[in-house]
């Protein structure tokens, strides 16, 4: 009996392990990125391992920056073809072996699992992808040194660091999304800052949400000199931007539609818990319950086909982030 693994055996495998640890690394993104359309859900899906394997170096607190940054480097070469996998993931898992989180480490140990579906990819969806692990991974690497209790030194350095942790994501969405859908393609040209915007807002939603956290491990995103409230007033308008972005897809894209819907009206929600209140010392104080969560999943299947009830449920749940963007700091 012959017990050869056939390529697409091998393949079913890899694609059932990216599944698995999807659910297990995000309950967010295991939730969204399912409503895309089959030929690019398994690239999205793939590129957030990617990027999540960058954030979990990041996120090692008992790395320090120069370890950070040379595991950061190896990542990237080894995405990149220029070393082995292995160059990467035994260092790696070396260097983390106090890490907690065993579905991370998990997912690191299975970098070569990750990168053999990649090389399955269309040629220009591979390239968008590299480009977006390469500028976030050099970003991050950038950014390694600077991590201080105080924050990040204005909003010019915190623009960046928000374009190349999400930004840079929105951007990859963007080109996969126009490899997929010529017609979204023709609708974002000459719009494609709005992808930066949609990237960032998430992030911002998740730096103001992981505040209480981050200050407790001695670390601050945020701009040093701007109050919460100046935040939200940007973060106000960076979601104006991602609305404006969502309604240039097309009405027929159901699923991509759906996906940046869902994620963007969390980020709302979530961002309208912030501003409601002065201040918080924990972030399961402004987390949307999962009832909320679901409530809102089931609501996207009505409302993604409409930009009217799109529109109006962003105008009934961001009542505070108006207030403060009307109000001069």
């Amino acid at each position: 009996m012959n017990s050869t693994i056939h390529p697409k055996e091998n393949i079913n495998s890899d694609l059932a392990y990216q599944k698995a640890i999807l659910g297990s690394v995000s309950r967010t993104f295991a939730l969204t990125i399912p409503l895309l359309p089959p030929a690019i859900e398994v690239v999205v899906g793939n590129t957030y391992l990617l990027c999540r394997i960058v954030d979990t170096i990041e996120d090692a607190a008992e790395l320090s920056a120069t370890e950070k940054q040379n595991l950061s480097k190896l990542f990237l070469e080894a995405v990149l073809g220029m070393i082995p996998v292995k160059d990467f993931v035994s260092p790696c898992l070396d260097a983390l072996k106090g890490y907690s989180n065993v579905d991370e480490l998990d997912l690191i140990a299975h970098t070569p699992t990750v990168l053999r579906i990649l090389h399955t990819f269309p040629d220009k969806d591979q390239t968008a992808i590299s480009r977006c692990v390469s500028i976030m991974s050099d970003g991050m690497s950038h950014f390694h040194g600077r991590q201080t209790q105080a924050g990040l030194k204005d909003l010019s350095e915190f623009e960046q660091y928000c374009y190349v942790v999400a930004g840079v994501v929105g951007e990859l969405l963007t080109s996969v999304f126009s490899n997929y859908s010529i017609q979204f393609a023709k609708q974002i040209k000459g719009h494609e800052e709005l992808a930066i915007a949609f990237g960032q807002t998430l992030q911002m939603t998740n730096i103001l949400k992981d505040s209480p956290e981050d200050h407790a491990r001695g670390v601050s995103w945020k701009p040093a000199s701007m109050s919460q409230s100046e935040l939200l007033k940007i973060a106000y308008q960076k979601l104006k931007d991602s609305m404006s972005y969502i309604l240039l897809i097309p009405e027929n894209e159901i699923g991509i539609r759906r996906f940046c819907f869902l994620a963007f009206g969390l980020a709302v929600m979530t961002l309208e818990k912030i501003a409601a209140r002065k201040e918080f010392s924990n972030k399961s104080e402004v987390k949307l319950s999962r009832n909320t969560v679901w409530v809102f999943y089931a609501f996207t299947k009505i409302a993604t086909s409409n930009p009217s009830l799109m529109k109006a449920f962003f105008y009934a749940t961001s009542k505070q982030l108006r207030k403060l963007s009307a109000k001069n700091f």
